[in-house]
């Protein structure tokens, strides 16, 4: 790497020692030389491979057949990463020799003294920048090399002054971070903040950091506050999932739901909420839109299922065929035994076709054989095809899978088959 280093150093006092300052101004378009492109590609790929020094060496050879500012900045950027820290110095002098003071090279400069850990003459250097330029960045130079020196006190002056050039969130960052973590300024670092998001707006980098000062604050509402309106600007699946645990955690399910309702973010647990909450219109609508978009039947079904317990009147027969049509069609797909199981029940009940009505719910019942609800449904199938016998057989088993617990339903069927049997015994029938 040394001999690479002086190789590069020698390249370039030819250059700048000898005709090549004389040159005229390359336009843009114009190649230098024929191999131009040629060097341009091979340093291109060294530097995405990360072989900065090999990178340095080809920017080096174009600078100096076509001395374009972006080749000499690439030369040195590059050197930086190889951290031939002396070559920069060394190629930095050379520069100002032949070409007078530059400030972009003088910035490399300071760079190699801070990675040489040559703080006092980086500093040195720095101030001396500043003080000509006035620059943003050179203000943000200065800062770190003090911050380096744990001087931040100091440094938060000079990052103060680099902010209010034109209130870059980057320094606001650089400077919160500093007032909150290394100077235990932590209300004045929320609090400034906070006021660049009134005046500026909430961009993602500045407001995810106050959400992270509210978060090791355990502020939960700074936290909840913070990314509602982060999501307001940018509504991200993954600020929305914050916002949804922080509603979680309150247990404050209206606000969630409200904040559902309008960003539909996770209409899956928009859905769950309509239905703990026996929004059954809400959650039938929910259904069929999610169904439309996804095309699942299962929304399908579950819209069916809450558009019939949603329903004030459920003997009116268009609201009864129109549950049954949705439920056909999802039952084609989706043999999720509640679907097959409601879908039986409405056709026993309602005497569309107890028949079909036993097969869906047999169907419901090869998943699941022990449940007493699709037992109850089996019971009721056999009772309105006049079965009773058999239906009271089905009712005991549903009755010992019940476990003695109470359900009106269960009861008010059973009573009915307990009739049906004794009429049919006193006629001498089943």
């Amino acid at each position: 790497m040394r001999r690479v280093a002086a190789g590069l150093a020698i390249g370039l006092a030819l250059m700048f020692g000898g005709c090549a300052t004389k040159q005229p101004a390359l336009s843009p378009e114009k190649k230098a030389f024929e191999e131009e492109d040629a060097y341009a590609l091979f340093a291109l790929d060294a530097e995405a491979r990360g072989r900065y020094a090999t990178a340095a060496q080809y920017y080096a050879l174009l600078y100096e057949k076509a001395p374009r500012k972006e080749y000499r900045d690439h030369f040195f950027v590059n050197l930086l990463h190889a951290k031939q820290y002396e070559d920069v110095l060394t190629n930095a002098k050379m520069i100002e020799e032949a070409h007078g003071f530059d400030p972009q090279v003088e910035r490399y400069r300071i760079q190699a003294l801070v990675g040489l850990g040559r703080l006092d003459d980086a500093k040195k250097a720095a101030l001396a920048l500043v003080a000509k330029t006035k620059a943003k960045d050179d203000y943000v130079t200065v800062a770190n090399i003090y911050a380096l020196e744990k001087h931040y006190d100091t440094a938060l002056k000079y990052l103060e002054s680099a902010y209010a050039i034109d209130y870059d969130e980057t320094v606001l960052d650089k400077l919160a971070v500093m007032m909150y973590v290394n100077l235990d300024r932590k209300k004045d670092a929320i609090a400034l903040l906070e006021t660049h998001i009134r005046m500026n707006g909430c961009s993602e980098r500045i407001c995810k950091r106050l959400a992270g000062f509210y978060s090791d604050r355990n502020d939960v509402e700074g936290m909840l506050n913070t990314y509602l309106r982060l999501y307001d600007s940018h509504p991200d699946p993954q600020v929305a999932e914050a916002i949804i645990r922080i509603y979680s955690y309150k247990k404050d399910m209206i606000h969630l739901q409200h904040f559902l309702e309008s960003s539909h973010a996770d209409d899956d647990l928009l859905l769950k909420l309509y239905i703990n909450g026996k929004e059954y219109e809400k959650a039938s609508r929910l259904g069929e839109a999610l169904y439309k978009k996804e095309g699942d039947p299962a929304y399908l079904g579950q819209s069916a299922i809450f558009e019939f317990e949603g329903a004030k009147d459920k003997t009116d027969p268009a609201l009864i065929g129109r549950v049954v049509r949705k439920l056909e069609t999802a039952v084609k797909s989706d043999r999720d035994p509640l679907l097959l199981n409601y879908l039986g029940y409405l056709l026993i009940d309602h005497d569309i076709d107890p028949k079909a009505g036993i097969r869906y719910v047999k169907q419901a019942l090869e998943q699941e054989p022990d449940s007493p609800f699709y037992l109850d449904s089996l019971a009721w199938g056999y009772y309105k095809l006049g079965r009773c016998k058999k239906a009271d057989e089905v009712m005991q088993k549903t009755l010992r899978a019940m476990g003695g617990d109470q359900d009106d339903e269960l009861d008010r069927h059973l009573e009915a088959i307990g009739r049906c049997l004794k009429k049919q015994k006193n006629k001498g029938t089943e």
